[in-house]
Order: structure tokens, then C-alpha cells, then sequence
């Protein structure tokens, strides 16, 4: 008798550079724990894909959904129906509760967490002039950048990576950016390390890191997110296989927080994590959506529902 074959693992992604970058991680990663598995890769566009003529807010007010929610409705739909076995997500995309049919299996190892300002000469944000433009769709990239440094002018920036820095390039109504560093990395426009750099293949474009502990990253930025079905116990553990367990700490602390706050993609709340010797260290700044002085905490611990919640409680 001859045996079945194994059923092949559809892996799940939307169609930006990223994304497919992510993806490709993802599918090396079972390829190298399942080297007898066939995986096959489905692009999937979403809403947030085809509408980038207007902000994030207002595709979602549309939709009915949260601002970042337009990045993952149709590759649910697909987990859903059984189209897709693992759905691979930039993390900061999910909400902080995933709605029943789902579950958050697991992460892979994280990417640098900062935000990185891009500018036509090197210098961040102390060389920026007074009424200096960035341009950013993030609620909470925006709010800090207000606090920071009150005197410039934010405005709304969509599009993929290469988009944004092209816009940046050629439009003169930007005169930064702000992108996260994990994309630029995975995308070989910087290499790891600290410091300004050059954007590679555009000459021109200069990055300055913006230290997390200073300007704080959002909830899970930085890592890839597996989602499955909930139900879906093979598939969980699939993705557990190939999770990064220090990874899957920090990130529960930080969306046990954003849970905490009954906050999700579109809150104005930095989150910034750090892990050593088995202790977490969690620190927040959580903006008023009117403007004005955020308030802040931190707390330690191992246990990262309880550093979340110290953390909750130590608001101020």
C-alpha cells in the first residue's frame, strides 16, 4: 500500500514588497522544520491595498473596522473558509483581540522594533527646520512627532515602502518620513546596525534611528504574527514549531497591554519592550486623542500578563 502524500501548508500574505518578504521568511522557516511538506504561498489584496487614495481613518470609517483592520479582512475571510491553513501579518496589523474563528499561534524572531526618520540630508529630527513637513499615516508615529517637537507639520503619507520613499524623493511636499526600521531592513535599503545611513539604490535619502526607549514603537512592531483557526490544532502547532519564544513573550506583554487600555491598531500608544535574564521590562507612553501631555509607566517582571498589568496600573 502506498501512502498518501501530506497535505501541502497554504500559507497566506498580502502582495506588498513586505509582505511577500515576510512571507518568504515564513515559508523558509517550515520549509527548514517540514522539509516534507510542499508549501504554497496565496496572495491575497485587501481593502487597505486597493484604497491608498485616502487615509487609513477614513477607509475604515467605510468598512465599519479599525484603520490597520483594512490589512487583514480578506485574508481572514480566507482563513475562515479554509482557503489558507497560516495567515503571515506584520503583527502591528492585528487587533489586540482576534474575533473567535481565530488565533495567534505564534511569531518569528523580531526585526529591529525602532522608527526611523528619513530625510533628504542626515541629521534627524534636531536638523529638521521649524515648520518642517513629515509625512506619516500612523496616529501615534504623528501624536509624538507633535509632542517632540510642536513646531512641525504632520500629514498623512500612504503606499508601500519603495512608494514612500520614492514620494519622498520626488514630491516637495515632504520633507521626512517616517517609516519603521524592520521594513527597511527586511527590504535591504539599510543593514542592521546604528547611526544614520544612506537608503540604499536612492541616493539622497538618509535614515536616522529614533531610539525605541525615546520614541516609543508600537504594540508588536517589528515581528511577524502567524495567525490560524482557532480550531485548527495542527496548524497551531506548525506554526509553534517555527515561533521564537522570547519574541512571543515581549509581544504579549505589549498586547496584553494595548488589551488593558481597550486600545487597538489605531490607538496613540507606544509600547516599548526589552527581555533579559528572563525578566521583561515594559515601558508605555499612551497619548489623549485631543492632544496634549501623555501619560506613562513602566514595570518588570517574568510573567508578562502581570508586567502588562503593572504597567497598566502605573499610568500617570
Amino acid at each position: 500500500m502506498i501512502d498518501s502524500p501530506l497535505a501541502p501548508i497554504i500559507v497566506g500574505t498580502r502582495g506588498s514588497e513586505l509582505a511577500l518578504v515576510q512571507a518568504t521568511a515564513t515559508e523558509a522557516a517550515l520549509a527548514a522544520a517540514f522539509p516534507d511538506r510542499e508549501i504554497i504561498r496565496k496572495v491575497i489584496k485587501t481593502t487597505g491595498d486597493r484604497r491608498t487614495d485616502v487615509a487609513l481613518s477614513e477607509v475604515a470609517k467605510s468598512e465599519g473596522t479599525f484603520d490597520k483592520g483594512v490589512f487583514i479582512k480578506e485574508i481572514e475571510e480566507a482563513l475562515e473558509a479554509g482557503e489558507i491553513d497560516i495567515a503571515v501579518h506584520s503583527l502591528k496589523d492585528l487587533p489586540t483581540v482576534l474575533q473567535s474563528p481565530f488565533r495567534l499561534a505564534a511569531v518569528l524572531e523580531r526585526a529591529p522594533v525602532r522608527d526611523v526618520l528619513v530625510m533628504r540630508k542626515p541629521g534627524g529630527l534636531a536638523a529638521l527646520k521649524k515648520g518642517a513637513t513629515i509625512g506619516t499615516s500612523s496616529v501615534r508615529r504623528a501624536k509624538q512627532i507633535e509632542w517632540l517637537r510642536p513646531d512641525l507639520k504632520v500629514i498623512d503619507l500612504r503606499g508601500n515602502v519603495p512608494t514612500r520613499l520614492q514620494k519622498l524623493a520626488k514630491e516637495e511636499a515632504y520633507d521626512a518620513i517616517l517609516l519603521a526600521e524592520a521594513g527597511l531592513v527586511r527590504l535591504d535599503f539599510i543593514s542592521l546596525g546604528n547611526g544614520d545611513q544612506e537608503i540604499a539604490g536612492m541616493s539622497g535619502l538618509f535614515v536616522t534611528r529614533l531610539g525605541e526607549n525615546e520614541f516609543f514603537p508600537a504594540a508588536g512592531q517589528g515581528a511577524i504574527g502567524l495567525e490560524v483557526r482557532a480550531s485548527d490544532a495542527k496548524n497551531r502547532e506548525i506554526s509553534e514549531a517555527i515561533g521564537h519564544h522570547e519574541t512571543w513573550l515581549r509581544i504579549t506583554a505589549e498586547r496584553e497591554f494595548l488589551r488593558l487600555l481597550e486600545g487597538g491598531c489605531h490607538t496613540p500608544v507606544g509600547v516599548f519592550s526589552s527581555l533579559s535574564h528572563g525578566q521583561i521590562h515594559l515601558a508605555a507612553r499612551v497619548f489623549p486623542e485631543a492632544g496634549g501631555m501623555p501619560k506613562s509607566g513602566q514595570s518588570n517582571g517574568e510573567n508578562p500578563l502581570h508586567v502588562a498589568l503593572e504597567l497598566f496600573n502605573s499610568l500617570s
